[in-house]
């Protein structure tokens, strides 16, 4: 697990209208707040666009070094109001993050290697999970959650309770899938196709008592749906 990095970004003083805001999207500059449990009183800059944007890119944790009025904030990219027609920030959050409060974050998982139940059965992986909600103090913030899925066969999965989570509460139940591997497309239908013919070929062979209900029906009823229950 890779700790998260701080990008660096200059904030400028900004006034309070609605005027203005429009003036300084012109000029390609984002209108900006920011909060925290310790700031006594909310700040409000604006920031240059383009370098917004290219924090916002990455798909790692957004953590900011804020530089404003001569002070450095370490802060949290919180909130990001976009355009509707023009897909452009027009409005942005910070939050000044504090060694004694935890955070709730959505830190984004990363698959790594080519799983084995894939390359040499034509498996099929599936993410349910593309972020994992956790709570944490600022030190311990992840960049992201990398999962090596090299060793994965078929039917084997990885849960949140897995990933490496040393000073981190994690807000998603442990037994969770994240990522698993699944049977190539129509392997389900043809092992139930073959577990029904199967078990009719052993009704047929039993020889049963006049009256008496045919020990294989119930015998080949039983185990097609212990096997469909095992594979769902």
């Amino acid at each position: 697990m890779a700790k998260a990095e701080f990008k660096t970004i200059d904030a400028e003083k900004r006034e309070l209208s609605k005027k203005a805001n429009r003036e300084l999207r012109a000029q390609k500059r984002v209108p900006a707040v920011l909060y925290g449990p310790e700031v006594k009183e909310n700040l409000h800059f604006s920031v240059d666009e383009l370098e917004l944007e290219r924090i916002l890119r990455t798909q790692q944790t957004k953590l900011v070094e804020l530089t404003f009025d001569d002070k450095v904030y370490k802060t949290l990219v919180k909130r990001v109001e976009f355009d509707p027609v023009s897909d452009r920030p027009i409005h942005v959050d910070f939050y000044v993050l504090s060694d004694k409060h935890k955070v709730t974050l959505r830190i984004p998982v990363s698959l790594t290697g080519n799983a084995r139940g894939v390359v040499e059965n034509g498996g099929r992986l599936f993410q349910p999970m593309k972020v994992v909600r956790i709570r944490v103090l600022p030190e311990f913030i992840p960049a992201e959650f990398i999962i090596d899925v090299s060793n994965l066969k078929i039917g084997e999965s990885f849960h949140v309770g897995e990933l490496d989570l040393d000073g981190i509460t994690p807000i998603d139940a442990e037994g969770r899938t994240i990522v698993t591997i699944r049977p190539p497309k129509g392997a389900d239908f043809l092992d139930s196709l073959t577990a029904d013919v199967e078990g009719d070929e052993e009704a047929d062979g039993e020889e049963t008592a006049e009256g008496d209900t045919p020990e294989g029906e119930d015998a080949a009823g039983g185990e097609g749906s212990e096997e469909e229950k095992s594979e769902e």
